[in-house]
């Protein structure tokens, strides 16, 4: 029942509409790289619970791919992120109306509902360990609701991490 639920909360985050845009160095063989690690010293801006399931994430995706863990990599992964707090964009409406011959006013607000999401602009990126150059880079834009439990964080982030990852190595 706990997996079902895991898979439904990431179905339903996936199809929430985070967006993955990529770039990288056109001149580079990414089939030559197997091995990665990440950055010594990452500094994402996000707390160390975020981090980790970043980092679990990853290394999840990678490994299903065939990469391999390493202490000398071909591939540091780097990791930061931006987030702002807005009020949720969903909201009751509530109006009052009155007119009478050709004349009519009326007055209407709405009530957000939904609580406030974070929105969340993720970069994950990918550098050569030996030319110390960045050869892909994915800017993930998403969000959740600031009161999320821990485990749809970690479907959050398990979700984005995916969408970027399968545009991993680029389409020729």
């Amino acid at each position: 029942m706990k997996v079902l639920y895991f898979l439904l909360l990431s179905v339903l985050l996936v199809s929430c509409g985070a967006t993955v845009g990529i770039d990288y160095d056109n001149q580079t063989n990414f089939s030559q790289y197997t091995t990665y690690n990440y950055f010594p010293e990452i500094k994402s801006g996000l707390n160390d619970l975020d981090n980790d399931r970043i980092i679990k994430a990853t290394d999840s995706l990678l490994q299903s791919r065939g990469f391999v863990k390493s202490e000398t990599p071909q591939i540091y992964v780097n990791f930061f992120a931006r987030e702002t707090v807005s009020n949720s964009r969903n909201t009751i409406g509530i109006g009052i109306g009155g007119g009478g011959g050709n004349v009519g006013v009326g007055v209407s607000g709405g009530i957000p509902i939904g609580g406030r999401e974070v929105n969340q602009q993720l970069t994950l990126d990918f550098i050569d360990a030996d030319k110390d150059d960045l050869i892909w880079q994915a800017v993930i834009d998403g969000s959740f609701k600031e009161k999320a439990s821990p485990q749809q964080r970690e479907a959050y982030y398990v979700s984005i991490i995916e969408k970027a990852i399968s545009k991993y190595p680029p389409k020729e």
